[in-house]
């Protein structure tokens, strides 16, 4: 025997005759998919647009220039560009809360790389580091060992910490031997060439934060709390690292930029494509854009959809600068894929928008000193 529901009939044939339309169930979930699809479109063709010095290092493939020029930076062109961008980006996160999350599911598979990614992480740090060793740099492609405090000795620290990021071993201790070359470039470049290398930092904190297990392939499952702070660290010093280069190549230093353009005519997609564009107004659109992508980093909103974004620029200079250009953004391609694949994954998404509180500064506090407790701990025992 089955039942059925009763229907009023009468009252709804009233309601036709009177002229209302029966509520039909709104599709909700289809039109927050159907804009995120719209805005993934949207920024990606704005990301081929900006492509060009937006993600390439002026500095390692142009002819240097002294730089500090603000008053380029307060002329009218980039000072309207980077408000422009800065309201896109606080847009970006308040659109965010409004979407589903993950906002992309077709991506979520990717989720299941979640436990590998602290090993992904060091095996990206670690050829890098290894691969400048072995081309005579330090730390950036533009930075030569003969520069450096220490010189050669410095270049087989650089790599043997890259070879130690390599193995998965005890990286938490790896880690702060990163974070110790710093210092070298700091007496070599200045304060601005440590800012720009901010991304080496931001993977390094990561690690101390959140190591590589000894389980198979280094898989480890983090507490919310550790995975929060750790994509945190990311977030923070690769917005700064992108932030500052967008200043130190470009907003206050566009002879730099304008000498990137002039070696490689290539870049200037305006030019590429006979749009009447000036020069100067390129320059500031591209560092502009380089704030804008250090923004939505730092913001955690919408992370894969900021992800693909930024993949445009970064992948396409590698058609021009080839070998040099991969090496030196191998950390920012495992930031890359850490915050796509932890954007992945229903429990791991959350932590990607977070900012902490007071609470969280306090237990934070006394998590820092556990940590340095349990790496004296390691350092001595080995």
């Amino acid at each position: 025997m089955t039942s059925r529901m009763p229907t009023d009939r009468p009252a709804l044939h009233r309601s036709l005759a009177a002229g209302a339309r029966p509520r039909l169930r709104p599709t909700a979930d289809r039109r927050p998919a159907a804009r995120v699809a719209a805005a993934t479109a949207l920024a990606l063709f704005g990301g081929v647009v900006v492509a060009g010095p937006a993600a390439a290092h002026a500095r390692w493939f142009a002819d240097p220039a002294a730089g500090g020029d603000w008053g380029f930076f307060f002329s009218p062109v980039p000072l309207l560009l980077t408000a422009a961008v800065v309201a896109a980006a606080v847009a970006w996160r308040l659109v965010a809360r409004r979407l589903p999350t993950p906002e992309l599911p077709l991506l979520a598979p990717l989720g299941r790389l979640a436990p590998y990614v602290p090993r992904l992480l060091g095996i990206h740090m670690g050829v890098s580091l290894l691969a400048y060793s072995v081309t005579g740099a330090f730390l950036t492609p533009s930075l030569p060992l003969d520069e450096v405090p220490g010189g050669v000795f410095a270049g087989v620290v650089q790599a043997a910490v890259g070879i130690w990021l390599i193995t998965g071993a005890r990286l938490r201790v790896a880690a702060l031997g990163v974070v110790l070359l710093g210092p070298p470039v700091l007496l070599a470049a200045g304060p601005v060439a440590l800012l720009e290398t901010a991304d080496t930092l931001a993977v390094a904190l990561f690690l101390a934060v959140l190591p590589p297990s000894d389980r198979t392939f280094g898989r480890v499952t983090p507490s919310d709390a550790h995975l929060r702070w750790a994509v945190l660290l990311v977030r923070v010093f690769v917005g700064v690292a992108l932030i500052t280069l967008a200043f130190s190549e470009k907003l206050t230093n566009p002879d730099l930029a304008r000498n990137l353009l002039a070696e490689h005519p290539e870049m200037n997609l305006p030019e590429v494509l006979g749009l009447p564009v000036p020069l100067d107004v390129f320059i500031a659109f591209a560092g502009a854009s380089e704030i804008l992508f250090g923004l939505l980093i730092l913001s955690g909103a919408l992370p894969q959809v900021t992800v693909l974004v930024a993949l445009v620029p970064f992948n396409l200079t590698l058609l021009v600068f080839g070998t040099t250009e991969l090496i030196g953004h191998l950390p920012v391609y495992g930031v890359f894929l850490a915050l796509l694949v932890y954007g992945s994954g229903r429990r791991t998404a959350a932590a990607l928008p977070w900012f902490p509180g007071r609470a969280d500064v306090r237990d934070a506090r006394t998590g820092l000193r556990r940590a340095v407790a349990d790496g004296v701990t390691a350092a001595r025992g080995l």
